[in-house]
Protein backbone atom coordinates (compact mmCIF):
# COMPACT_ATOMS: atom_id res chain seq x y z
CA UNK A 1 0.00 0.00 0.00
CA UNK A 2 1.53 3.25 -0.74
CA UNK A 3 2.56 5.77 1.45
CA UNK A 4 2.68 9.53 1.15
CA UNK A 5 4.55 12.02 3.01
CA UNK A 6 2.93 14.93 5.06
CA UNK A 7 4.20 17.21 3.11
CA UNK A 8 2.37 15.93 -0.14
CA UNK A 9 -0.69 15.45 1.94
CA UNK A 10 -0.60 18.97 2.67
CA UNK A 11 0.12 20.19 -0.71
CA UNK A 12 -2.82 17.72 -2.41
CA UNK A 13 -4.96 19.34 0.49
CA UNK A 14 -3.92 22.95 -0.04
CA UNK A 15 -4.39 22.46 -4.00
CA UNK A 16 -7.97 21.10 -3.83
CA UNK A 17 -9.24 23.36 -1.71
CA UNK A 18 -8.04 26.51 -3.03
CA UNK A 19 -8.54 25.81 -6.07
CA UNK A 20 -11.84 25.02 -5.06
CA UNK A 21 -12.26 28.47 -3.49
CA UNK A 22 -11.15 30.41 -6.61
CA UNK A 23 -13.70 28.21 -8.93
CA UNK A 24 -16.35 29.20 -6.63
CA UNK A 25 -16.13 32.59 -8.40
CA UNK A 26 -16.50 32.44 -11.77
CA UNK A 27 -18.62 29.36 -11.72
CA UNK A 28 -21.39 31.86 -10.29
CA UNK A 29 -21.25 29.50 -6.59
CA UNK A 30 -19.70 32.17 -3.76
CA UNK A 31 -23.95 32.99 -2.64
CA UNK A 32 -23.76 29.23 -2.11
CA UNK A 33 -20.66 29.07 -0.33
CA UNK A 34 -21.14 31.98 2.03
CA UNK A 35 -24.88 31.03 2.94
CA UNK A 36 -23.65 27.86 3.76
CA UNK A 37 -20.77 29.16 5.85
CA UNK A 38 -23.30 31.34 7.54
CA UNK A 39 -25.25 28.96 8.33
CA UNK A 40 -22.89 26.75 9.71
CA UNK A 41 -21.47 29.20 11.92
CA UNK A 42 -24.90 30.00 13.17
CA UNK A 43 -26.21 26.58 14.08
CA UNK A 44 -23.03 26.20 16.06
CA UNK A 45 -23.42 29.40 17.71
CA UNK A 46 -26.99 28.83 18.48
CA UNK A 47 -26.13 25.05 20.25
CA UNK A 48 -24.37 25.85 23.07
CA UNK A 49 -27.14 28.37 24.32
CA UNK A 50 -29.98 25.80 23.41
CA UNK A 51 -28.10 22.77 25.09
CA UNK A 52 -28.58 24.96 28.28
CA UNK A 53 -32.73 24.43 27.68
CA UNK A 54 -32.38 20.79 25.39
CA UNK A 55 -30.22 18.17 26.33
CA UNK A 56 -28.52 16.38 23.30
CA UNK A 57 -28.42 16.64 20.10
CA UNK A 58 -32.30 18.03 20.24
CA UNK A 59 -30.41 21.53 20.80
CA UNK A 60 -28.50 20.97 16.89
CA UNK A 61 -32.12 19.93 15.56
CA UNK A 62 -33.73 22.43 17.46
CA UNK A 63 -31.27 25.94 16.35
CA UNK A 64 -31.34 24.66 12.57
CA UNK A 65 -35.08 24.60 12.81
CA UNK A 66 -34.82 28.79 14.35
CA UNK A 67 -33.03 29.56 11.33
CA UNK A 68 -34.80 28.00 9.08
CA UNK A 69 -38.27 29.73 10.66
CA UNK A 70 -35.91 32.90 10.64
CA UNK A 71 -35.33 32.95 6.76
CA UNK A 72 -38.02 31.63 6.02
CA UNK A 73 -39.47 35.20 7.70
CA UNK A 74 -36.92 36.93 6.24
CA UNK A 75 -37.87 35.81 2.69
CA UNK A 76 -41.68 36.50 2.83
CA UNK A 77 -41.03 39.91 4.27
CA UNK A 78 -38.97 40.87 1.25
CA UNK A 79 -41.29 39.67 -0.76
CA UNK A 80 -44.29 41.55 0.87
CA UNK A 81 -42.45 44.29 0.73
CA UNK A 82 -41.61 44.14 -2.84
CA UNK A 83 -45.25 43.59 -3.70
CA UNK A 84 -46.74 46.52 -1.26
CA UNK A 85 -43.67 48.61 -3.34
CA UNK A 86 -45.62 47.65 -6.90
CA UNK A 87 -49.51 48.13 -5.43
CA UNK A 88 -48.12 51.46 -4.01
CA UNK A 89 -46.50 52.55 -7.79
CA UNK A 90 -49.45 51.26 -9.52
CA UNK A 91 -51.63 53.72 -7.12
CA UNK A 92 -49.40 56.65 -7.12
CA UNK A 93 -47.50 56.18 -10.29
CA UNK A 94 -44.62 58.53 -10.35
CA UNK A 95 -44.25 58.61 -6.23
CA UNK A 96 -41.21 57.25 -5.89
CA UNK A 97 -39.81 59.08 -9.29
CA UNK A 98 -41.07 62.54 -8.08
CA UNK A 99 -38.98 62.34 -4.76
CA UNK A 100 -35.51 61.10 -6.58
CA UNK A 101 -36.33 64.55 -8.78
CA UNK A 102 -37.13 66.27 -5.94
CA UNK A 103 -33.58 65.72 -4.52
CA UNK A 104 -32.19 66.11 -7.64
CA UNK A 105 -33.79 69.52 -8.36
CA UNK A 106 -32.12 71.00 -4.78
CA UNK A 107 -29.00 69.43 -5.69
CA UNK A 108 -28.88 70.86 -9.38
CA UNK A 109 -27.88 74.58 -8.14
CA UNK A 110 -25.41 73.51 -6.04
CA UNK A 111 -23.25 71.01 -8.66
CA UNK A 112 -20.48 72.77 -11.12
CA UNK A 113 -22.08 72.84 -15.16
CA UNK A 114 -20.59 69.83 -16.43
CA UNK A 115 -22.49 68.03 -13.97
CA UNK A 116 -25.57 69.71 -14.22
CA UNK A 117 -25.49 68.77 -18.01
CA UNK A 118 -26.23 65.09 -17.23
CA UNK A 119 -28.76 65.38 -15.22
CA UNK A 120 -32.42 64.61 -16.36
CA UNK A 121 -34.54 68.45 -16.43
CA UNK A 122 -37.81 66.78 -15.47
CA UNK A 123 -39.34 63.17 -14.46
CA UNK A 124 -41.08 63.06 -17.66
CA UNK A 125 -37.68 63.08 -19.39
CA UNK A 126 -36.44 61.08 -16.73
CA UNK A 127 -39.39 58.40 -17.27
CA UNK A 128 -38.61 58.21 -21.31
CA UNK A 129 -34.76 57.94 -20.91
CA UNK A 130 -35.20 55.09 -18.51
CA UNK A 131 -38.14 53.56 -21.03
CA UNK A 132 -35.37 54.35 -23.91
CA UNK A 133 -32.84 52.22 -22.04
CA UNK A 134 -34.46 48.95 -20.80
CA UNK A 135 -35.89 48.80 -24.59
CA UNK A 136 -32.54 48.75 -25.53
CA UNK A 137 -30.81 46.42 -23.24
CA UNK A 138 -34.26 44.11 -22.76
CA UNK A 139 -31.67 40.85 -23.73
CA UNK A 140 -29.13 42.27 -20.40
CA UNK A 141 -32.16 42.68 -18.20
CA UNK A 142 -33.56 39.43 -18.47
CA UNK A 143 -30.25 38.02 -18.48
CA UNK A 144 -30.31 40.17 -14.86
CA UNK A 145 -33.20 38.39 -13.81
CA UNK A 146 -32.18 34.95 -14.75
CA UNK A 147 -28.72 35.74 -12.71
CA UNK A 148 -31.01 36.97 -9.92
CA UNK A 149 -33.32 34.08 -9.99
CA UNK A 150 -29.64 31.86 -9.77
CA UNK A 151 -28.36 33.97 -6.99
CA UNK A 152 -31.06 33.08 -5.34
CA UNK A 153 -31.51 29.09 -5.69
CA UNK A 154 -27.73 29.05 -4.92
CA UNK A 155 -28.03 30.80 -1.73
CA UNK A 156 -31.23 28.88 -0.62
CA UNK A 157 -28.76 25.50 -1.72
CA UNK A 158 -26.17 26.69 0.53
CA UNK A 159 -27.92 26.88 3.45
CA UNK A 160 -29.39 23.69 3.43
CA UNK A 161 -26.26 22.15 2.52
CA UNK A 162 -24.66 24.48 5.39
CA UNK A 163 -27.43 23.07 8.01
CA UNK A 164 -26.64 19.59 6.90
CA UNK A 165 -22.92 19.92 7.84
CA UNK A 166 -23.73 21.22 11.25
CA UNK A 167 -26.44 18.21 11.92
CA UNK A 168 -23.47 15.87 11.20
CA UNK A 169 -21.41 14.64 14.28
CA UNK A 170 -18.18 15.13 13.80
CA UNK A 171 -15.71 12.36 12.82
CA UNK A 172 -13.09 11.08 15.37
CA UNK A 173 -10.05 12.54 13.88
CA UNK A 174 -7.99 9.25 13.76
CA UNK A 175 -10.72 7.67 11.88
CA UNK A 176 -9.78 9.64 8.74
CA UNK A 177 -7.00 8.76 6.12
CA UNK A 178 -4.69 11.62 5.87
CA UNK A 179 -6.37 13.45 3.02
CA UNK A 180 -9.29 13.24 5.14
CA UNK A 181 -7.64 15.23 8.02
CA UNK A 182 -5.59 17.10 5.83
CA UNK A 183 -9.16 18.76 3.84
CA UNK A 184 -10.66 19.01 7.15
CA UNK A 185 -7.87 20.75 8.71
CA UNK A 186 -8.20 23.59 5.62
CA UNK A 187 -11.61 23.56 5.90
CA UNK A 188 -11.50 24.25 9.77
CA UNK A 189 -8.77 27.38 9.28
CA UNK A 190 -10.90 28.27 6.09
CA UNK A 191 -14.45 28.54 8.68
CA UNK A 192 -12.24 30.59 11.34
CA UNK A 193 -11.07 33.29 8.87
CA UNK A 194 -14.99 33.58 7.57
CA UNK A 195 -15.97 34.00 11.27
CA UNK A 196 -13.61 36.44 11.91
CA UNK A 197 -14.11 38.83 8.84
CA UNK A 198 -17.54 38.60 8.66
CA UNK A 199 -18.45 39.04 12.19
CA UNK A 200 -15.94 41.56 12.86
CA UNK A 201 -17.44 43.61 9.64
CA UNK A 202 -21.15 43.14 10.95
CA UNK A 203 -19.43 45.10 14.09
CA UNK A 204 -18.17 47.31 12.37
CA UNK A 205 -21.09 47.92 10.21
CA UNK A 206 -22.94 48.43 13.39
CA UNK A 207 -20.88 50.83 14.88
CA UNK A 208 -20.80 52.99 11.85
CA UNK A 209 -24.55 52.96 11.54
CA UNK A 210 -24.59 54.03 15.08
CA UNK A 211 -22.22 57.66 14.13
CA UNK A 212 -24.10 58.06 11.05
CA UNK A 213 -27.63 57.93 12.55
CA UNK A 214 -26.61 60.27 15.19
CA UNK A 215 -25.26 62.84 13.16
CA UNK A 216 -28.42 62.16 10.65
CA UNK A 217 -30.94 61.69 12.96
CA UNK A 218 -30.13 64.08 16.04
CA UNK A 219 -27.26 66.45 15.33
CA UNK A 220 -28.81 67.71 12.09
CA UNK A 221 -32.02 67.74 13.92
CA UNK A 222 -30.96 70.10 16.17
CA UNK A 223 -29.27 72.68 13.92
CA UNK A 224 -32.51 72.94 12.32
CA UNK A 225 -31.52 71.12 8.82
CA UNK A 226 -34.04 67.71 8.03
CA UNK A 227 -32.40 65.97 5.26
CA UNK A 228 -34.28 64.33 2.66
CA UNK A 229 -34.14 60.54 2.93
CA UNK A 230 -32.26 60.06 6.36
CA UNK A 231 -33.71 56.52 6.92
CA UNK A 232 -32.82 55.15 3.78
CA UNK A 233 -29.64 56.34 4.18
CA UNK A 234 -28.82 55.05 7.97
CA UNK A 235 -30.11 51.44 5.95
CA UNK A 236 -28.22 52.11 3.12
CA UNK A 237 -25.15 52.90 5.51
CA UNK A 238 -25.57 49.52 7.27
CA UNK A 239 -25.85 47.39 4.22
CA UNK A 240 -23.01 48.92 2.57
CA UNK A 241 -20.78 48.74 5.45
CA UNK A 242 -20.60 44.93 5.23
CA UNK A 243 -18.44 45.71 2.35
CA UNK A 244 -15.16 46.55 3.94
CA UNK A 245 -13.04 49.55 3.42
CA UNK A 246 -15.49 50.71 -0.22
CA UNK A 247 -18.37 50.32 1.42
CA UNK A 248 -18.05 53.23 3.71
CA UNK A 249 -16.47 55.45 0.43
CA UNK A 250 -20.27 54.50 -0.88
CA UNK A 251 -22.20 55.62 1.77
CA UNK A 252 -20.30 58.78 2.19
CA UNK A 253 -20.81 59.73 -1.18
CA UNK A 254 -24.96 59.09 -1.20
CA UNK A 255 -24.70 61.43 2.02
CA UNK A 256 -22.44 64.04 0.20
CA UNK A 257 -24.81 63.94 -2.56
CA UNK A 258 -28.06 64.33 -0.32
CA UNK A 259 -26.54 66.78 1.15
CA UNK A 260 -26.00 68.97 -2.18
CA UNK A 261 -29.77 69.12 -2.23
CA UNK A 262 -29.65 71.49 0.53
CA UNK A 263 -27.06 73.52 0.25
CA UNK A 264 -22.94 73.40 -0.64
CA UNK A 265 -22.42 74.32 3.12
CA UNK A 266 -24.31 71.16 4.65
CA UNK A 267 -22.68 68.46 1.89
CA UNK A 268 -19.78 69.91 3.21
CA UNK A 269 -20.15 69.34 6.93
CA UNK A 270 -21.80 66.05 6.14
CA UNK A 271 -18.53 64.87 4.12
CA UNK A 272 -16.23 66.47 7.59
CA UNK A 273 -18.19 64.72 9.86
CA UNK A 274 -18.11 61.41 8.40
CA UNK A 275 -13.92 62.03 7.61
CA UNK A 276 -13.68 62.72 10.87
CA UNK A 277 -15.35 59.32 12.87
CA UNK A 278 -14.07 57.29 10.21
CA UNK A 279 -10.96 58.37 11.24
CA UNK A 280 -11.89 57.26 15.18
CA UNK A 281 -13.20 53.92 13.28
CA UNK A 282 -9.71 53.49 11.93
CA UNK A 283 -8.02 52.40 15.70
CA UNK A 284 -11.57 50.67 16.45
CA UNK A 285 -11.15 48.36 13.20
CA UNK A 286 -7.59 47.87 13.60
CA UNK A 287 -8.73 46.08 16.69
CA UNK A 288 -11.54 44.14 15.52
CA UNK A 289 -10.69 42.90 12.31
CA UNK A 290 -6.18 43.16 12.80
CA UNK A 291 -7.19 41.64 16.39
CA UNK A 292 -8.81 38.54 14.87
CA UNK A 293 -6.13 38.00 11.65
CA UNK A 294 -3.54 40.69 12.44
CA UNK A 295 -3.65 42.29 8.67
CA UNK A 296 -4.15 46.16 8.15
CA UNK A 297 -6.79 48.38 6.74
CA UNK A 298 -3.89 48.44 3.39
CA UNK A 299 -3.71 44.77 3.24
CA UNK A 300 -7.38 44.22 3.28
CA UNK A 301 -7.59 46.66 0.66
CA UNK A 302 -4.89 45.31 -1.60
CA UNK A 303 -6.32 41.61 -1.46
CA UNK A 304 -9.99 43.52 -2.58
CA UNK A 305 -8.01 45.46 -4.98
CA UNK A 306 -6.75 42.54 -6.73
CA UNK A 307 -9.75 39.91 -6.43
CA UNK A 308 -11.79 42.57 -8.04
CA UNK A 309 -9.23 43.11 -10.66
CA UNK A 310 -9.30 39.20 -11.35
CA UNK A 311 -13.12 38.36 -10.40
CA UNK A 312 -14.83 41.73 -10.64
CA UNK A 313 -17.73 42.37 -7.99
CA UNK A 314 -17.60 38.70 -6.73
CA UNK A 315 -13.98 39.92 -5.82
CA UNK A 316 -14.77 42.28 -3.53
CA UNK A 317 -16.48 40.28 -1.08
CA UNK A 318 -14.49 37.34 -1.72
CA UNK A 319 -11.41 39.22 -1.16
CA UNK A 320 -11.24 39.64 2.86
CA UNK A 321 -12.00 36.12 3.14
CA UNK A 322 -9.93 34.38 1.08
CA UNK A 323 -7.16 36.60 2.37
CA UNK A 324 -7.99 35.78 6.22
CA UNK A 325 -7.97 32.19 5.37
CA UNK A 326 -4.18 32.46 3.15
CA UNK A 327 -2.70 34.40 6.18
CA UNK A 328 -3.99 31.99 8.47
CA UNK A 329 -2.49 28.96 6.71
CA UNK A 330 0.85 30.96 6.07
CA UNK A 331 1.11 31.59 10.37
CA UNK A 332 0.07 28.22 11.09
CA UNK A 333 3.17 26.96 8.62
CA UNK A 334 5.45 29.41 10.62
CA UNK A 335 6.07 31.50 7.27
CA UNK A 336 4.18 34.77 8.59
Amino acid sequence: MPTFSPRHVLLASLIIVCGGLLAAIPLKLLPSLLAGLLVFQLVNMLTPKLQLLIAGERARWLAVALLGTLVVSVLTLLFASAISFLLHEAENPGASLGKFMTVVDRARGQLPPFIDSYLPSSADEFRISLGAWMTKHVGDLQLLGKGAAHTFVTLLIGMVLGAIVALQRSIVGHKRKPLSAALFERLELLNEAFRNIVFAQIKIALLNTAFTSVFLAIVLPLCGIHLPLTKTLIILTFLLGLLPVVGNLISNTLIFIVGLSLSIWVAIAALGYLIVIHKLEYFLNARIVGGQISAKSWELLLAMLIFEAAFGLPGVVAGPIYYAYLKSELRKLGLV
